[in-house]
């Protein structure tokens, strides 16, 4: 008897994250099939909420072998959207823990339930600083940290995976930065641009690339939905890339600041990171100033998203101006930076 694609389950590894619970909450509003969740705590405030909104919670690791072959069971989809991203207090081994090995507890999960297809959340951040603006999905590997590091090892899993037959069927995104209303990591630049405060360092014109939750949302749909999206890689991306200056202007703007006039050496500052990095980290301390933030002002990310616009009909909707407008009056409303409008 065959079992009807529509009435299988959908698993969503990260729900309780940024990218993982807008995926969620968007396959949960628009009905259809079960959408079960691997969490690590199903007690905790984000599970309770996406339980409460009627996802099925597994709880469970993506350390955790077993626990993720049980989540998968009898689902016909799987986004696997869970990482470990850019946090304080672990050491590298959790890295490849999480986003390598517990990828391939995922590629192990679908093969064993015969998963009808697989859909893996990897970053532009594999490509690093990038040469060519913009770049493609074929630009070279160039990762620059540990997390992105990792997250190639995992993205090449799962390609070995789909090109041997492991997978049913398989496909990769490379999102680019993604932004939006429940995004806390520019929250110090809204903030900062608007109290006045936040420095500036280096020239501003390296380029930026960001994805809007919402268009990035509708990416991932399609990739576990269109019939051509198998055994591709697709970056997913909004349909501008600007320079840094431009990103910080357009903050400004929508908090009512504005931009700094000042822009300091960047030298001084990768001095201090890497000597708050080579004191902190033998004494198990979170450095305050990390090499990775200077990046911030440093590495070009500027990419093409025409091969997701012909493959899979991707079409941003949300310009940088209306993003950056909106994930303002989100941190406003949630009382993380005063209304522009007072």
């Amino acid at each position: 008897m065959t079992t009807d694609p529509a009435t299988q389950p959908i698993l969503v590894t990260g729900a309780t994250g940024f990218t993982g619970g807008a995926l969620a909450r968007r396959l949960l509003a628009q009905g259809g099939a079960p959408v079960r969740c691997l969490v690590r705590d199903p007690e905790a405030a984000p599970a309770r909420t996406l339980a409460d909104a009627g996802a099925a919670l597994v709880a469970g690791d993506l350390t955790d072998r077993d626990a993720v072959i049980r989540a998968a069971e009898g689902c016909g989809l799987i986004y696997h959207i869970g990482a470990l991203f850019r946090t304080a207090g672990h050491p590298d081994s959790y890295y490849a823990d999480v986003n390598e090995h517990g990828t391939q507890h995922v590629i192990d999960a679908a093969a064993a339930h015969g998963v009808r297809r697989l859909v893996h959340c990897s970053t532009v951040g594999v490509h690093g600083h990038v040469s060519r603006i913009p770049s493609d999905e074929s630009a070279p590997f160039n990762p620059g940290d540990v997390y992105q590091v990792t997250k190639l090892a995992g993205e090449q899993r799962v390609r070995a995976a789909i090109d041997d037959g492991t997978l049913n069927e398989g496909v990769i995104f490379r999102p680019a930065g993604i932004y939006g209303p429940g995004d806390l990591r520019f929250l110090k630049v809204f903030r900062g641009l608007q109290k006045g405060r936040f420095p500036m360092f280096g020239s501003g014109e390296v380029t930026y690339h960001f994805t809007y939750i919402d268009d990035l949302v509708d990416g991932i749909l399609l990739c576990g939905t269109h019939p051509d999206a198998p055994g591709e890689t697709l970056i997913l991306g909004g349909d501008e890339f600007i320079s840094l200056n431009d990103f910080v202007a357009l903050v400004a703007e929508a908090v009512g600041g504005r931009p700094p006039r000042v822009h300091l050496p960047l030298g001084p500052l990768l001095l201090a990171a890497k000597a708050c990095e080579t004191v902190c980290r033998p004494l198990g301390i979170d450095p305050p100033l990390h090499v990775r933030r200077c990046e911030f002002y440093m590495k070009a990310r500027a990419f093409d998203n025409a091969k997701a616009k012909r493959v899979l009909g991707f079409a941003p909707r949300i310009s940088m101006r209306e993003g950056v407008r909106r994930t303002a009056a989100w941190y406003a409303q949630q009382g993380l930076i005063e209304s522009p409008d007072a």
